[in-house]
């Protein structure tokens, strides 16, 4: 006969001591359900007034995935309703749990000793099996979290869910605007990962990039700048640094190939960056085998066209300005006001 378990929450966040529940209740059954139950209301309830935004169900479910995809007798899956936190319906929950499980449950696991006598009444053919009630494995939980913020607790946070909370901070401009010198520094200074810029290294690839460039090239490089962003965030210590974006990207189209092109524009839209800064051309023009546009009059049409391209496409940004020392300083200064309270 084998022995079904389930282990519910609403896992908001995930963290370690879920984790380890998860990982000590599938040792003791043979099937075990993680059951994700979540309510539009009752998660923003939580989160209201925390220092943790509302994460999406779906978000939730794909960390349980992720956590579980190579323990072949554990199923996730999620059960909703529509109570709030004072108010939740126990019983009915149970209906829905049971429903989804479809078999006898055998084991009924949780952290809470409150959770017990609810449990016998609701599940009576079930055992109740804690896993460290008294938090001596794992000293968190999800309210503590919510309290104080993941970045507090960042060594609670699993490595599935970290890239969710990663802050994005992009640095934009036109030629020889320090970008790259900038997006370097901040991350050796922050500890953390960045992106260079990919469409330099497009170009580098092919020996330049006056005059033979061409169109389907950059919706390439902005594909393939993504990537990067994407495998940087995976491995970021609360904050990753970016040279360029999209929006950049569509600017040099327009400079090079003299077109504009939707799917950039679109790309630019749904991208999402924590803070943009905005590098003013107005440190010295560095000639290095790629640039063109070094006369100070083409730097500063340029710029102004960045400018327009940007604010065509929704991007809201900080302008930086002044030497390589007050450019990192500035930068500081605005990542200490965005994300200080963060704990960044």
């Amino acid at each position: 006969m084998r022995k079904v378990g389930f282990y519910g929450g609403k896992f908001l966040p995930l963290h370690q001591g879920h984790v380890f529940a998860v990982i000590k209740a599938s040792t003791m059954v043979d099937e075990l359900y993680v059951v994700l139950s979540h309510s539009e209301k009752r998660d923003r309830e939580l989160c209201e007034g925390s220092m943790l935004p509302h994460i999406p169900s779906r978000i939730r479910l794909r960390w349980l995935s992720q956590l579980t995809k190579e323990m072949k007798h554990v199923k996730v899956m999620e059960v909703e309703d529509h109570d709030g936190d004072e108010d939740y319906n126990w019983e009915e929950g149970a209906l829905k749990i049971k429903k989804a499980i479809g078999k006898n449950i055998d084991v009924v696991f949780s952290s809470e000793l409150d959770y017990d006598p609810i449990f016998q009444e609701l599940y009576p053919e079930a055992k109740h099996v804690l896993i460290d009630p008294e938090r001596e494995q794992v000293p968190i939980s999800a309210t503590e979290i919510r309290k104080k913020g993941v970045f507090h607790y960042w060594n609670y946070i699993p490595q599935v869910t970290k890239p969710y909370f990663i802050k994005k901070v992009v640095m934009l401009g036109t030629e020889s605007c320090g970008k790259s010198t900038l997006t370097r520094n901040l991350a050796q200074i922050y500890n953390t990962t960045y992106v260079s810029e990919y469409g330099r290294d497009f170009c580098e690839e092919l020996g330049g990039c006056d005059g033979i460039m061409l169109e389907e090239d950059y919706p390439l490089i902005a594909y393939g700048h993504k990537i990067k962003e994407y495998e940087a965030s995976k491995r970021a210590n609360k904050i990753v640094f970016i040279d360029t974006e999209a929006a950049v990207t569509q600017f040099y189209s327009e400079l090079y190939n003299r077109k504009t092109q939707r799917v950039l524009d679109e790309m630019a839209r749904i991208q999402k960056y924590d803070l943009c800064l905005f590098l003013e051309p107005d440190v010295n023009w560095v000639d290095d085998g790629l640039r063109v546009h070094g006369e100070q009059k083409d730097r500063e049409e340029n710029n102004q066209r960045l400018k327009e391209v940007l604010k065509e496409n929704g991007i809201e940004f900080v302008s930086i300005s002044g030497s390589y020392q007050e450019r990192l300083e500035k930068a500081m200064e605005l990542i200490g006001r965005e994300f200080g309270g963060y704990g960044v």
